[in-house]
């Protein structure tokens, strides 16, 4: 048994060192012919490419991004299933995208809706998650409940719902909205 010091370390020293917070996955992504990116830590086709090296945060708060959806939600008297159908079809769950119109974030904040939201950093998903959160609630009240109108005046502004006294015949917001409602069906 000569090795047996060595194993007994090397056996320590992976149980001593093993910090469930700390662990780190490369990110792959690979965006399809609708132009949406999808993101995973283990890709299972090659059309799949390496994107990000992750690593470990170190900020206090919620530990994961579904505790942070659940607690806006429940804050802001949202379904979970809505919040998750939101961020699916505005950045794919990408906390750094940008849009050609300057929404950031997961939630794809325009820089005046972050400002009336009071979101300081549309790219922290914590942030940007509470401002769209909000912002959502404030659209499904502004349309008495109604999940259409909310959804397109979250998309194309409230004015052009009132305008258009509906969903504006805009083929990227009625498109939206139905992205949306297919995506929340499947979170349910």
């Amino acid at each position: 048994m000569k090795n047996f010091p060595v194993i007994c370390l090397f056996i320590m020293g992976g149980i001593l060192s093993f910090d469930a917070t700390a662990c780190r996955a490369d990110i792959y992504r690979y965006v399809d012919s609708h132009g949406v990116m999808h993101f995973t830590n283990t890709p299972t086709n090659s059309r799949y490419s390496f994107y990000l090296k992750e690593s470990p945060t170190k900020r206090p708060g919620p530990k994961s991004l579904d505790d942070i959806i659940e607690r806006y939600a429940v804050a802001n008297r949202l379904e979970k299933a809505l919040v998750r159908a939101v961020i699916k079809a505005e950045s794919d769950y990408n906390p750094r995208a940008v849009s050609r119109k300057g929404a950031k974030g997961m939630m794809q904040l325009v820089p005046e809706t972050a400002r009336e939201m009071k979101v300081s950093d549309p790219f922290d998903p914590e942030d940007n998650i509470r401002g769209g959160t909000r912002y959502l609630r404030k659209m499904l009240d502004l349309f008495n409940g109604n999940l259409d109108l909310a959804l397109a005046a979250y998309n194309a502004g409230p004015g052009a719902v009132r305008r258009h006294g509906g969903i504006p015949p805009y083929a990227e917001t009625r498109q939206y909205v139905q992205r949306v409602k297919r995506f929340l069906q499947s979170y349910r």
